[in-house]
């Protein structure tokens, strides 16, 4: 096994040495200046934010594809930069519990932590859990009710609960302050749209999250005389508002010389979170970064092939859209109408989130984390390591490429749906900061200076992977899938 990783090992090495002069001219083109100009565009406050479906993003997919037209490169999608398919928007509508003329309603009595509805207005039987589920059999078509200091302490019971046969759950945090909390936190989120690829993907068991105040409602007696094994029927209605919603991945692509048929792929997401309590979420780093990241390297490519240096492999860039709904442009692209055979794909480079230093890396800002370069191939791993220490110097950082890191950043991003289908990935990222997913993420905080070296980096380990001799070899025939 030493020997076999040492043969790859140089192998690398002597084809990384090979690199032309031509690649390091190429990387000098993508400058700050110029990630600059394009993200004070994408992130600016006239892209709203970039919503999936929404205004701002459809702006955002046109500026990307001129940009690629401009480049040269081909329409892959029957001549079009775009594309297009449509994702289901669901909106909760109107939620309560009702005892005669007596009514409860959702966000304002209660949080509905679901994405299900009833058809109409339903009677339900409520059944209070003894705190080992002694009483779990009388579960079936029930909604069991759990009482807990706190939401997170339920999981594994609910678990138990669904399989019992239980068709909905109550889960009543006790203590005030956590109620509210969390109602503060989760209220606002769970009344706006979401978006899933198909009507029946995001239905979950129905949930909702109650005070003692409400239970004490429910069971019309004080919330210290309700014990477990007690029932009350009530009526539940749940209404979700449904419509399709049309958005579009942006795809440019550049054709090989030599191995047309092969392919890598370029990623990065250019949706964002959009308004929120009438605030523009510009998205700046998250992801324009990424995003302005593979226009600049991009403009790369297209340098070389106008100059006649084209790589021997094809490349696909691609900006896709729904990230931040759930991976959903890049699993349409890879699960439902991949333009190009993902068998043929060699590899793909996500970039999301690499134009920030976080706290970690203050005193030494030059750094990036890599995520998954080694989950399906050694080989891709020690081509990025070589690169980087033939070209660019960076500390690559893999604490969050661990299997038991617990934020699990390797299923969270475009790359994803690219390496569940065994295509070796490499995820680039800055790590997280304490503007993510709010209206502070802004230009103005990027360190484009750092970014420049970062989207290099990319840039040379790209350059590589399409002109080597032999394609990325998997050492791994199937990805690792949670």
């Amino acid at each position: 096994m030493k020997k076999t990783i040492y043969m790859i090992g140089l192998a690398v090495a002597v084809s990384v040495i090979a690199q032309d002069k031509t690649a390091k001219k190429l990387a000098k083109t993508i400058t700050a200046a110029d990630l600059k100009e394009h993200l004070l565009i994408l992130a600016s406050n006239e892209y709203e934010g970039r919503e999936t479906g929404k205004k701002g993003q459809k702006m955002a997919a046109k500026y990307i594809a001129k940009h690629f037209e401009q480049l040269g490169f081909e329409a892959p999608v029957d001549g079009s930069y775009y594309q297009t398919f449509n994702l289901q928007e669901s909106q909760i509508g109107n939620v309560y519990f009702r005892k005669g003329k007596d009514k409860k309603a959702g966000f304002k009595d209660f949080i509905y932590y679901s994405r299900s509805e009833t058809i109409g207005e339903e009677y339900i039987r409520i059944v209070i859990a003894a705190e080992d589920d002694a009483n779990i059999k009388s579960y079936n078509k029930a909604y069991v009710t759990f009482i807990s200091n706190r939401f997170e302490g339920v999981q594994e019971r609910v678990e138990n609960a669904s399989k019992a046969g239980a068709e909905g759950f109550i889960v009543v945090i006790k203590d005030d302050s956590e109620y509210n909390s969390f109602q503060s936190r989760i209220g606002n989120y769970m009344k706006r749209p979401s978006l899933a690829l198909d009507e029946n993907s995001r239905l979950v068991n129905k949930m909702v999250i109650i005070g003692k105040e409400m239970l004490s409602w429910l069971f019309d007696k004080p919330f210290e005389e309700i014990n477990a094994g007690d029932e009350s029927v009530v009526i539940f209605n749940a209404d979700y508002l449904r419509k399709p919603i049309e958005t579009e991945n942006v795809l440019g692509y550049l054709k090989g010389t030599e191995k047309p048929e092969e392919l890598l792929v370029i990623t990065s997401h250019y949706d964002h979170i959009g308004i929120i309590n009438g605030e523009i979420n510009n998205g700046a780093d998250d992801d324009g970064s990424g995003t302005v990241s593979v226009l600049e390297i991009a403009e790369a490519f297209a340098k070389a092939a106008k100059t006649g240096n084209g790589p021997k492999r094809s490349v696909l860039f691609m900006t896709v859209t729904g990230e931040e709904k759930g991976l959903l442009g890049s699993r349409y692209y890879t699960d439902t109408d991949p333009i190009f055979p993902i068998e043929n794909t060699v590899a793909n480079l996500n970039i999301d989130m690499v134009g920030r230093i976080d706290d970690t890396h203050k005193s030494n800002p030059n750094y990036v984390y890599l995520i998954g370069s080694d989950k399906l191939s050694q080989d891709l791993h020690e081509l990025s390591e070589q690169v980087n220490e033939n070209y660019v110097n960076l500390e690559l950082d893999y604490t969050y490429n661990d299997e038991n890191d617990p934020n699990r950043f390797y299923y969270r991003s475009d790359h994803y749906n690219f390496a569940k289908n065994n295509v070796p990935i490499i995820f680039y990222f800055n790590g997280t900061h304490e503007d993510y997913h709010k209206p502070s993420d802004t230009v103005n905080k990027i360190d484009f200076d750092t970014m420049e070296k970062r989207a290099r980096l990319i840039f040379h380990t790209g350059w590589e992977i399409v002109n080597r001799d032999e394609r990325i070899a998997i050492d791994k025939m199937e990805a690792k899938i949670e």
